[in-house]
């Protein structure tokens, strides 16, 4: 029974053990902070890395699945060794840097975006009480946002270094994105945040007697759509339309500086799918299974339903994707968080025999959300949706060869 209690959650127990070790043998306490972050950043090192070649191997097989062909199959049994395979070769090629780029922006580009990916994930809590999380912040998704924000730097200065068009569009297009859809996406976290009154992650969690994926729909809709966005996953991938600028902002990459793109993508994967796993998906918290077994189970189904949309859905356009954001989602935002303000008056001020928030506003917030996209998505298309008009020729005159520059606007 021991063992079991142990094993349900085995990283907070982990690190309990380790630190009344070295609380039991006399050492200072700054020494024994300095070494249980030592050993926090190893757990999470050993949790994020195996999950991302996962990731790897999963959307490599799931996609072929999807289009009807088999996937990687020769290294290791299903393949399994292939992203291994992968890491080997491009660890062996050659670095290049283009002759007239600013070679030190070059090299520092990369290393942001990685290492902002990973510091996102010291708040995480992947199991129970203050030793389930790292850094147990009371500004913990506060902290999230901030260091999330860190990647449009680290995009910026990868398109700027390589004196490369292409580069340089995709750059741009980046930032532009990325802002653009961080701000909904800010604002359906507020609607979290309400209903909790707390922006420690730890306590996010354990205000979910019901998963707030049943209590926010619409704020949950719109972090998702913006996390899209965010990572450049179809049909947001507008930042690398290879149709249109090759390769986007890390074009002129090669070698291990391409591969920590590549990672910082995967992790930045990881950290997305965790984080709509901690305020939408209750957590770790599961009936009967071990903790850990829950966080990861949803943590995989949140990153499979991203590869479903990206082996369905085709690429929108850079107009589309901009004008979703501010016509679309940053108004619902906003009505979200309102609506949400007043159901949180509303529980205090009538409800208040209830300790939790009230499961009723399930069936309204449902309805309510329903409704809302129905009616806002004709006023987007009113608006001109995601049209783009130059003087008097409008976008859907320009589809295909030989449109009419002179064709009247009706």
């Amino acid at each position: 029974m021991n063992h079991w209690y142990y094993f349900v959650d085995l990283f907070a127990k982990v690190r309990t053990t380790l630190v009344e070790w070295l609380q039991s043998v006399d050492l200072p306490s700054s020494l024994i902070i300095f070494i249980d972050s030592i050993i926090g950043i190893i757990l999470i090192l050993l949790f994020v890395f195996p999950l991302v070649m996962l990731f790897i191997w999963m959307e490599r097989r799931f996609i072929a699945r999807f289009q009807l062909r088999p996937g990687p199959n020769r290294c290791g049994p299903l393949g399994l060794f292939q992203p291994v395979a992968d890491a080997i070769k491009i660890l062996v090629k050659e670095l290049i840097m283009p002759a007239k780029g600013d070679s030190l922006v070059h090299w520092i580009a990369p290393v942001i975006m990685f290492f902002a990916a990973l510091m996102i994930f010291a708040v995480f809590p992947i199991g129970k009480g203050s030793m389930g999380v790292f850094a147990d912040l009371n500004i913990g998704i506060l902290y999230v946002i901030a260091i999330g924000s860190l990647g449009v730097i680290g995009i910026f200065m990868a398109g700027w270094a390589s004196n490369n068009k292409y580069s340089l569009i995709g750059a741009m297009r980046g930032v532009a994105q990325l802002i653009s859809y961080e701000v909904p996406m800010v604002l359906a976290i507020v609607g979290v945040v309400l209903i909790v009154g707390s922006l420690q992650m730890s306590e996010i969690v354990g205000k979910q007697t019901v998963p707030f994926i049943l209590l926010q729909p619409l704020g949950f809709l719109i972090y998702f759509i913006g996390a899209i966005t965010e990572l450049n996953r179809s049909p947001m991938d507008m930042i690398e339309a290879d149709s249109e600028i090759v390769a986007g902002y890390f074009t002129e990459y090669s070698g291990m500086k391409f591969a920590m793109f590549y990672l910082a993508e995967y992790i930045n994967t990881l950290a997305i799918a965790i984080i709509v796993t901690t305020l939408f998906l209750s957590g770790w918290k599961g009936p009967f299974l071990p903790v850990w077994f829950w966080f990861v189970f949803k943590v995989l189904a949140v990153f499979l339903f991203l590869l479903w949309m990206r082996a369905t859905l085709i690429r929108l356009r850079i107009d589309q994707v901009m004008a979703f954001s501010w016509k679309f989602l940053l108004p619902m935002a906003l009505i979200n968080v309102f609506i949400t303000a007043g159901e949180v008056l509303v529980w205090d001020t009538w409800m208040s025999g209830w300790t939790s928030f009230p499961w009723p506003f399930i069936f309204v917030n449902f309805a309510i959300a329903a409704v809302l996209i129905i009616v806002w998505a004709k006023v987007f298309f009113k608006l001109g949706g995601g049209r783009v008009e130059v003087g008097r020729l409008r976008a859907r005159n320009s589809q295909g060869y030989g449109a009419d520059s002179q064709a009247p606007v009706s």
